[in-house]
């Protein structure tokens, strides 16, 4: 699930603090949620599938199918 939400920023260049920004947390906190420090709350994992428009399944890993 980690590694998804790394990937997704990285192909569209976006920076850990963009993200940050989006989700109104510290880039401290979101990086967290990329190493896997931090469960990843499901109010950020929708908020995640709408900024990426793709499906919350697709970030947990349950389909490759974006």
């Amino acid at each position: 699930m980690y590694r998804r939400i790394r990937e997704l920023r990285e192909d569209r260049d976006f920076t850990q603090t963009d993200l940050a920004k989006y989700l109104n947390c510290s880039q401290v906190c979101y990086s967290h949620y990329e190493l896997g420090k931090r469960d990843i709350p499901t109010e950020v994992l929708i908020k995640l599938s709408r900024f990426y428009k793709t499906t919350t399944d697709y970030i947990l890993g349950l389909t490759d199918e974006l």
